[in-house]
């Protein structure tokens, strides 16, 4: 459900329109589509335990994918992202 909210598509469908890829639909992701399917997936257990039947958490999910999609794309801040983790190269003693 969250890569429907989020991309528009199953990862069947996904699979099913790149056979030739060897990832999956978050394989390919942006990172900003990545850093909003962590949030979907806080915000999905919040109102599965409300209580919130699946046909609305989608649109709920849906709604606060784009609005958080738009507020990252172009952000510039995102790109110092890119090279988190990479550890500088180290010299063999």
């Amino acid at each position: 459900m969250l890569n429907v909210a989020l991309f528009g598509i199953t990862a069947k469908e996904w699979r099913q329109t790149h056979p030739d890829s060897k990832g999956n639909i978050r394989d390919e992701a942006s990172l900003q589509q990545l850093i909003v399917l962590a949030n979907l997936e806080s915000i999905n257990a919040e109102l599965i335990r409300q209580g919130i039947p699946q046909s609305e958490r989608l649109l709920r999910l849906n709604a606060s994918a784009k609005q958080m999609m738009q507020s990252l794309v172009g952000d510039h801040r995102i790109d110092e992202f890119r090279t988190y983790g990479e550890l500088p190269n180290k010299k063999s003693k």
